[in-house]
């Protein structure tokens, strides 16, 4: 996202459960794997998700963020001005289970990615497990991707291949698919922060050196 060689880019990350990703991120930034990277601020919109809590013994500043009585853009807002007193410059959707609005994707355009438990553009939305089970289909995965107006419909930057077996349920598929979020999504955070890529239409692409 610079070219400045030293920049420590500070990341966000928007949670609303269990926080498992952030701790894959929070993991390959503290063993080099995403460099020159913080995560400066972990934000949830339900105060009793799990992952503040370990956010917070990974020594990261938490920040609870409910909507409560107000607008979804006045909800965003106040999350907006809370990143930007944080000097966020990417922002990380880990399980984070609102639909964003124009307010912030255009605060955040290009700088706001999200992970999903499907082969993008197949099975957006809820539960994309039971739907790849129910569907039939014998390969799924998860795919990590830039944010837009469109749900689960922005530019894909990164993607891993799960097979669906036989005897697999909805807890099996999951815990399998999970285990290739938490490699995907720090590939795909470094390879954004590097700037290696163009995005040209939809595609993003390796871009030429």
């Amino acid at each position: 996202m610079s070219d400045e060689a030293n920049e420590i880019h500070r990341l966000g990350v928007l949670i609303s459960g269990r926080g498992s990703n952030m701790l894959a991120l929070a993991r390959a930034v503290r063993e080099g794997e995403i460099r020159e990277a913080q995560i400066v601020v972990v934000v949830s919109d339900r105060a009793n998700a799990p992952g503040l809590k370990l956010a917070a013994e990974q020594g990261i500043e938490t920040l609870v963020i409910e909507r409560r009585a107000s607008s979804r853009e006045e909800h965003e807002r106040e999350i907006i001005a809370a990143l930007r007193a944080r000097h966020v410059d990417l922002v990380c959707l880990a399980g984070y289970m609102r639909l964003l609005s124009p307010v912030f994707i255009e605060a955040y355009r290009w700088r706001t990615l999200n992970i999903h438990p499907s082969l993008l553009p197949s099975f957006p939305g809820l539960d994309a497990q039971r739907q790849a089970l129910e569907h039939g289909v014998k390969w799924t995965g998860c795919t990590v991707h830039f944010v837009d107006e469109t749900l689960d419909g922005g530019p894909i930057i990164e993607q891993r291949v799960v097979p669906v077996l036989d005897d697999d349920t909805v807890e099996t598929l999951s815990a399998r698919i999970l285990a290739q979020e938490h490699k995907a999504y720090p590939a795909a955070v470094a390879r954004v922060l590097r700037g290696d890529f163009q995005l040209i239409g939809r595609r993003v692409l390796l871009k030429s050196r």
